[in-house]
């Protein structure tokens, strides 16, 4: 019993152990067989991947070589253009370069020619120069002897029968010279003219003319546009006698029913404007009318001028002056000092000087007086020699001034040391006066001591009647008495002015040398 409780207990323990083992190895091969199966799919489906795989990477190395087979066709189409366009570039320069050789060939050729043909001429020219001097020398032999009998015959020494012949050589060379020296002249404006455009474009844009023309221009109203050509007369002897006249320059242009006059001498202008409106006005405009509403203009400016005189006396308070002085005082109303109104700055000087003297406990009648005189120099500077304060202390002495107001007019530019209070009251208001703002401007007084340079220049020369700046500066119109200048001589005297305006002269761009020769026959009908 023991025994065979043993093989049971034995039996129980091993078989569920043998039962285990069995079913492990079944579940292991039933695994594996199933991990077989999976594994046999997975192959079949790598197979299939690498064998589509393999497919479209032939597809598309097809592909690839097909397009670039397409490139490299595409490429060697350009290569081969590239290479025929420069093949063709290549010809094209070998055909220059041949044709360039051939055209040296035969300029080599021709300038050969020429060579030998200058050689020839050479050679010709020094046989013929021998026969020259032969000939020359038979020719003196010839003059000696016709000389001689010339001499012989004229009963004239040989010098003097020389001096005649210079002289008239010496003639008959001088209008060739001038003939020469005319054409030379247009020639030479010609071109001239076209090369200054640029520079006188450029030179307008820096010129300061706004204040230029309204100081140097006046405008003169005319009925109608018909008027500008009588005024223009026939062949323009009109306008050629009212500029001869007034010495003022008549602008004529496209601006409808007006004329412009140009002068810097204001005066003038102003005698040009009144007789240029009485002859609008009376209808008869011609060169002897000109004349003598021309002497009636200046009539009436004359008198304006004493009437700024006088207005100016009453201004300021200033009697007992001298009537001729009051005339002169008078014309400062046409006077300018760097831009400012010599006149008006007169008065302003005297009532300033009043107004200070005042104040000061000084002598008033004696510094307004002093300061209304103190510029009247400046009224006569361009007619007579010196500074316009010497001008000033003359004029003064002359008309019978006091010794006071001469020393004044002496030492309001420290020309003598002022020893005076009422001298330096008027030193100090004219300093004033002046240095206000806007009240002076130095370019407009350099301009007129200009313009007064070229006139006195041109009234130098001998033959000289009448000289005129006109053109603002531009032009010299310079009138000659013609039994004394002829023409040959009025084309030299122009030359030699000009010289003498860029040896003494200083100014911008160029003047015009106007020399002008007039005869009039005059005969009266009885």
């Amino acid at each position: 019993m023991t025994l065979l409780s043993s093989v049971e207990t034995v039996l129980c323990i091993v078989l569920p152990i043998i039962g285990l083992l069995l079913g492990a190895f079944v579940g292991i091969m039933v695994y594996r067989v199933y991990q077989n199966k999976k594994l046999g799919a997975a192959k079949q489906a790598a197979n299939k991947m690498l064998e589509d795989a393999v497919n479209e990477a032939k597809e598309l190395r097809k592909t690839a070589n097909r397009e670039a087979e397409k490139e490299i066709e595409h490429r060697r189409d350009e290569l081969e253009r590239s290479y025929r366009e420069k093949q063709s570039n290549i010809s094209r320069s070998e055909q220059r370069i041949i044709q360039r050789e051939e055209n040296l060939d035969k300029k080599e050729l021709a300038l050969d020619k020429k060579s030998e043909e200058l050689d020839r001429e050479r050679n010709d020219l020094a046989q013929k120069r021998i026969e020259a001097d032969k000939l020359k020398a038979e020719l003196d032999n010839a003059n000696n002897k016709i000389l001689d009998e010339i001499q012989h015959i004229s009963q004239l020494t040989k010098e003097e029968a020389k001096a005649q012949l210079i002289d008239a050589m010496r003639d008959e060379a001088q209008r060739d010279a001038a003939k020469m020296v005319r054409e030379i002249d247009a020639e030479a404006k010609e071109e001239a003219d076209k090369r200054a455009q640029k520079l006188v474009a450029l030179a307008v844009q820096r010129c300061a003319v706004d204040h230029s023309a309204e100081i140097t221009v006046s405008t003169v109203a005319l009925p109608n546009d018909e008027m500008k050509g009588r005024i223009i007369g026939r062949e323009g002897r009109n306008i050629r006698a009212l500029e001869t006249a007034t010495g003022c320059d008549l602008i004529i242009d496209d601006t409808p029913e007006a004329v412009v006059l140009s002068c810097f001498d204001p005066i003038r202008r102003e005698t040009a404007r009144i007789a240029l409106e009485k002859l609008i006005s009376d209808g008869r405009i011609h060169p002897g009318r000109i004349e003598d509403l021309v002497e009636k203009a200046k009539k009436e400016v004359d008198v304006k001028v004493k009437e700024a005189g006088e207005n100016a006396m009453y201004e300021t308070g200033v009697f007992g002056l001298s009537p001729e002085l009051v005339r002169i005082l008078g014309r400062l109303r046409y006077r300018t000092s760097y831009g400012q109104n010599v006149l008006r700055h007169s008065i302003e000087v005297s009532n300033l000087a009043g107004v200070m003297a005042a104040e000061l406990g000084a002598d008033v009648a004696l510094a307004k007086r002093g300061g209304l005189l103190h510029d009247i120099g400046k009224a006569l500077d361009h007619e007579l020699e010196g500074t316009h304060v010497s001008i000033g202390v003359d004029v003064a002495k002359k008309y019978k001034e006091s010794k006071d107001v001469v020393h004044c007019i002496a030492a309001h530019h420290n020309d003598v040391e002022p020893e005076t209070i009422e001298a330096i009251i008027v030193q100090c208001c004219d300093a004033i006066s002046g240095a206000r703002p806007g009240a002076r401007r130095e370019s407009l007084d350099n301009y007129i001591k200009r313009l007064e340079k070229l006139e006195e220049i041109a009234n130098g020369y001998e033959g000289v009647e009448k000289a005129f700046a006109v053109q603002a500066g531009r032009e010299v119109r310079i009138i000659v008495k013609p039994e004394v200048i002829d023409d040959v001589k009025a084309i030299f005297m122009s030359k030699e002015i000009a010289k003498q305006i860029e040896q003494d002269m200083q100014y911008p761009g160029q003047i015009k040398v106007n020399v002008i020769r007039e005869t009039r026959a005059v005969e009266y009908a009885k």
